[in-house]
């Protein structure tokens, strides 16, 4: 207890009462009249703040000791309630509570608390002179008497901290609060019992905690609480709901608890009141209905995550203002990255939303209550430049390690973004950004911690123990390997085979598995890989695989809920698994051998998307802490890499069958085959202006149609659906030759869409010949020429009737072309996806295109078709539309 205090040091026996506190600092300033002026002031501001402790917390006279020696000042604050002890909290900006030990922490180099059967001492030392002793860090005093472990099992460790502070406050404004009994109901003595209970719950937590290793976003704890503590948190958590509701209700000045802070806090003191009283435990992530405890909020609030985001994201914190902002959103809306941190998250609403966004931004902080988190609300942004982007808004909570609840919001466009009246613009306008809220954000505003991955505070004792250099060089490279190998290849499967292996190639692990959710909750294992490539994976343990179980507290169950990544280190044989996928999960480790293993959960944007598992066969060489820590950075690039392939994947398929749609059910027509086919580019998720039609005018003739709009978006699809169906309306109603349809075609797009172009060729197809011969009459609008292929193989171009494209020059006269299509020779219309090929002439991609069909001139229709597309399609990075009517050759 750093110097004895020398016989007649100074002391002061001080009343309970909110004025000791300035008695106490008085009477430090007087015994240290002389001491340096700083020296003095630094121990009268720290003994006002340990004087407040007393009074709060003690509740009973303490007395306070001082004296001046040659070389320093020591201060000791005593009280005759040892089993209460310090509360020591970690340095959170954002706490309303807990800083007075904190600034003893922060100014003293040597402070502590000592403990005997009647009587706590809390003191500390100054030194006028630079020559000071090495900083020491608070003792938690562990609970006298009797004690219960409770088991604490997936603990959100982010999440306890936001609720450890929401729940002092509380308790502090009620203590403070004037006629506390009439507004809220707690009576005086529950207050008091509530308060001491707090105090108990929070440094059993803290002394557990430190004890901890921070590898993974969860924590599951033994904790020793005293065996009689059971009545005590029953009253905390009832005196906590009341003040809850007066905060509601504003009456208090406190802010109510967000939901998952509430419902969390409910979990934890019933798990400690139940389990004190013989109740079993039952973990977090297995809690019914806990609003916003998806597994993605498991984790503490990462900015680095939302700044990798491939989703546009922003982050905003309790203030409003934007803390975190990906590079996709802020190009979305026309800012740049550094531009919007700071600012008021109202800069990216239009004007006429903002004060209803204010109002239900300042409803959620009033009440707690929410109304859009977890939704998908469709609303418009504000860009940049004025214009409003339709979008969906996503928003959902994370708490961050520092105790702040965070607000993120993903942006999902509703549909293409218009332009501007005079185009897209090149870049964001020079000059300084404007605010239209009136109020940006000053530079010196802190806005977030620097991205990387969380750690848990670092007054646990073993982090402070932890090396920073452990194995750095390998974590860079396991770490730009895994991206590499997730970026290789479009595959999602692929890719993860190639993450494997590249973690068991650095001897990581002696063998993992990918375990992954699809959208229906259906789980199924991926892939396996062996460090050995000879070591036989049996294909029963692959493929679907049981649904996850409600109730289980197994290992898998807990992970594909959010929990970890969790450490084995004593593999349960098959006999012990608790459902069936837990037996699977066991005979996977029973068949390829296991000593330890981890388990990992995939994290996506909202949700848990699957595990991994990692194996090690040698019992010399376990899992160790260390690794977990390593596995858990591995892990984000492994989830990000899933999650942006799958939204890619996801996109594809909408654009796939958007096109689809937008594609017309060939006709039957009597001694004409007609095939077609459309296939959508393998290495873009967009829609294109590719098309193909085909349909009968009321005259009995066949309309054969192909075309493609410039571009490759949304805007292309909408242009080529307006075209289509334009065309359609004209032939029908006009029912002139192919040349004179287009001009009109031509004169009704420029007037609709003066600004796009497109290609297109329209034939008229009639039969009748004696011999089963076709006549064709057809136009092209800057289109590639269609091609003519005999049975015997002879091929040729119909290239007359070649015009300009559609929108070019609609005042311009149109050609139409005359050709016979001999029985059983193919037509092929086809798009430019088909031939053309970076790096090689259209000279030699038509040449190649007639020579494939001179191979497939006798093959069946079907085939003729999906040959071309297999033989010259594959190499293609474009979407491909054909259509190949076939004249059937006259009845025998």
């Amino acid at each position: 207890m750093g110097i004895p205090s020398p016989p007649g040091a100074p002391s002061r026996r001080l009343p309970a009462a909110p004025e000791s506190a300035a008695l106490a600092r008085r009477f430090v300033r007087s015994v240290l009249d002389g001491v340096a002026p700083e020296v003095a002031d630094t121990a009268e501001l720290l003994t006002c703040e340990l004087a407040t402790n007393a009074v709060l917390h003690a509740r009973g006279d303490f007395e306070v000791r001082a004296w001046a020696g040659e070389d320093r000042v020591q201060v000791q604050v005593s009280d005759g309630c040892p089993e209460r002890g310090l509360v020591p909290h970690d340095h959170h900006p954002f706490a309303c509570t807990g800083r007075g030990l904190a600034l003893v922490e922060e100014l003293a180099p040597s402070h502590g608390v000592h403990s005997g059967a009647d009587r706590k001492t809390v003191w500390f030392e100054l030194w006028p002179g630079p020559t000071a002793p090495p900083t020491s860090v608070w003792e938690t005093v562990p609970p006298t008497g009797p004690t219960v472990n409770v088991a604490l099992i997936d603990v959100p460790y982010a999440l306890y901290w936001a609720a450890q502070q929401h729940w002092e406050g509380l308790l502090r404004e009620l203590y403070l609060s004037r006629g506390a009994e009439a507004l809220t109901g707690v009576r005086p003595q529950d207050l008091t019992t509530a308060r001491d209970a707090g105090n108990v719950v929070s440094a059993c937590m803290t002394a557990s905690v430190r004890q901890e290793t921070p590898d993974s976003s969860t924590l599951s704890l033994l904790v020793a609480f005293p065996a009689d503590a059971a009545e005590a948190v029953a009253t905390l958590r009832r005196v906590l709901d009341a003040a809850e509701s007066a905060a509601q209700e504003g009456v208090l000045l406190s802010l109510p608890a967000l939901p998952q802070i509430r419902t969390f806090r409910h979990w934890l003191l019933d798990q400690i009141t139940d389990q004190l009283v013989g109740g079993d435990p039952t973990a977090w992530t297995l809690v019914p209905g806990a609003p916003d405890h998806t597994p993605t909020e498991l984790a503490p609030w990462d900015a680095g995550e939302v700044e990798a985001a491939g989703v546009p994201t922003v982050a905003a914190d309790d203030l409003n203002r934007i803390i975190a902002v990906s590079a996709s959103a802020a190009e979305l809306l026309g800012w740049s990255v550094q531009e919007l941190i700071g600012q008021r998250l109202t800069v990216l609403i239009p004007e006429h939303m903002r004060n209803r966004h204010v109002a239900a931004f300042t409803s959620l902080l009033l009440t707690g209550q929410p109304r859009i988190l977890g939704r998908s609300v469709p609303v418009p942004a504000l860009h940049r430049d004025g214009r409003l982007i339709p979008v969906r808004l996503e928003i959902q909570t994370q708490e961050a390690v520092d105790g702040r609840t965070v607000f993120v919001a993903h942006i999902l466009m509703r549909t293409a973004p218009p332009d501007p009246p005079d185009g897209p613009p090149d870049g964001p306008p020079d000059g300084p950004p404007e605010d239209p809220t009136g109020d940006l954000a000053d530079d010196t505003y802190p806005t977030r911690p620097e991205p990387g991955p969380v750690r848990l505070p670092t007054t646990t004792a073993k982090s402070r123990r932890a090396s920073v250099d452990r194995a750095a060089l390998q974590r860079l490279s396991l770490l730009a390997d895994t991206a590499r190998a997730l970026s290789s290849t479009l595959d999602l499967e692929e890719r993860l085979r190639r993450a494997c292996r590249v973690l068991l190639n650095q001897q990581l692990a002696d063998w993992c598995a990918v375990d992954l959710l699809d959208e229906q909750g259906r789980l199924e294992r991926i892939c396996i890989v062996h460090r050995d490539p000879l070591a036989p994976i049996p294909r029963a343990l692959l493929g679907r695989l049981p649904p996850l179980s409600e109730d289980t507290l197994g290992a898998l169950s807990r992970v594909l809920r959010g929990a970890g990544p969790l450490r084995l280190t004593d593999i349960p044989p098959p006999e012990e698994a608790h459902g069936p996928l837990e037996d699977r999960q066991a005979q996977l480790f029973d068949e390829l051998g296991a000593d330890s293993a981890v388990l990992a959960p995939l994290r996506g944007r909202r949700e848990v998307i699957g595990a991994l598992t990692l194996a090690r066969t040698r019992r010399e060489h376990p899992f160790a802490k260390d690794d977990v820590l390593l596995i858990a950075e591995l892990v984000r690039g492994i989830s990000l890499g899933v999650d942006n392939a799958r939204l890619h994947r996801h996109a594809q398929q909408t654009a796939e069958r958007l096109q689809r749609a937008l594609l017309p059910e060939l006709p039957r027509v009597e001694h004409l085959d007609l095939i077609a086919r459309y296939v959508p580019s393998s290495t873009t998720a967009e829609v294109g202006g590719d098309w193909y039609d085909a349909f009968v005018l009321p005259s009995g003739e066949t309309v054969l149609v192909i075309g493609d709009v410039a571009g490759h978006d949304l805007r292309a699809a909408v242009a080529m659906s307006t075209l289509r169906n334009m065309l359609r309306g004209i032939a029908v109603d006009r029912g002139e030759p192919p040349g004179e349809v287009l001009r009109q075609l031509d004169r009704a797009h420029h007037t609709l869409n003066p600004h796009s172009t497109a290609t297109c060729v329209y034939a008229l197809a009639t039969g009748g010949g004696a011999d089963g011969s076709w006549e064709l009459h057809h136009s092209s609008a800057g289109h590639l020429p269609p091609l003519l292929t005999t049975w015997d193989g002879g091929t040729r171009y119909l290239d007359g009737g070649a015009g300009l494209l559609i929108g070019m020059d609609p005042g311009l006269p149109r050609a139409t072309a005359h050709d016979r299509l001999p029985p059983r020779s193919t037509l092929l219309l086809y798009t430019d996806g088909l031939i053309e090929r970076r790096g090689q002439s259209l000279d030699d991609a038509m040449a190649r295109l007639r020579r494939h069909t001179a191979a497939l001139a006798r093959a069946p229709l079907d085939v003729f078709c999906d040959e071309l597309v297999i033989g010259l399609g594959a190499e293609s990075d474009d979407d491909i539309a054909l259509l190949a009517p076939r004249p059937a050759p006259p009845a025998a």
